[in-house]
């Protein structure tokens, strides 16, 4: 067994552990490996121990490993078999000039934090490729030096993304600035969750929002408590950086 395997299996004890805490069950909540830095070998290692979903910061770095796992002979896609193993997940900033590599290789984004880029993507998103799956990204704590949209602008912002036609709006991720204790970072993942709630209470949307992308390595527990449905780990998988 691989170190990163193991790693794996402790990050899905961490989350079981945090589902049976917080009365849920342990299969509402994805793991999204986020392999920024690493190369392709290290998310090979990650598919033997099972994960299928893997997340990118960096765009160009991105697109490098995504073309590289879909070669003939990788593990990510047989010789003799389609590349259906992989999800790739946007996590990172997006500048304008990036959104058609993105559009052209990602399936989903969870970065939208402006209409601009939205409407970018929808308009390059290939039209033999499945719809874009995307969240908002929303600043929840209002970092001073952070990107997402402001949680009062984000109900306008969903209702005109879910009207683009090449992308699906899936949720919300957030990412907060680190907390002092358990309690802090509940309250914070809390409010993103009340976001989430307000938004699908609205009855504004085509569709209600059903992923609630928060929590990382060092804050999975109480993003699960508050109600995340995907945690986005790295450090604790791959190592650090």
């Amino acid at each position: 067994m691989t170190t990163i395997v193991r790693n794996l299996q402790l990050v899905r004890d961490r989350i079981t552990t945090a589902c049976e805490a917080a009365g849920r069950d342990p299969a509402s909540v994805q793991l999204l490996a986020v392999s920024k830095t690493f190369g392709a070998d290290a998310v090979r290692e990650a598919l033997g121990g099972g994960q299928h979903a893997f997340g990118e910061n960096y765009i160009t770095e991105g697109v490098g490993k995504i073309i590289a796992l879909r070669l003939p002979g990788s593990l990510a896609a047989p010789a003799d078999e389609p590349n259906t193993a992989l999800q790739w997940h946007c996590v990172g900033p997006i500048q304008s000039n990036k959104t058609r590599l993105v559009a052209e290789h990602f399936d989903w984004v969870q970065s939208i934090d402006r209409l601009k880029i939205a409407q970018r993507l929808s308009d390059q998103r290939p039209a033999g490729l499945p719809p874009l799956q995307v969240c908002l990204q929303v600043n929840i704590d209002g970092g001073a030096n952070k990107s997402g949209a402001a949680p009062g602008e984000a109900l306008a912002l969903a209702r005109e993304v879910a009207e683009l036609p090449r992308l699906v709006l899936r949720g919300l991720m957030s990412i907060p600035d680190p907390a002092p204790d358990f309690a802090a970072a509940c309250a914070v993942h809390e409010n993103a969750r009340r976001l989430f709630d307000l938004i699908n209470a609205s009855g504004e949307l085509p569709a209600p929002l059903d992923t609630l992308s928060m929590g990382m390595t060092a804050d999975l527990e109480a993003a699960i408590h508050a109600g995340s449905t995907m945690v986005r780990v790295g450090t604790a998988i791959f190592g650090m950086r």
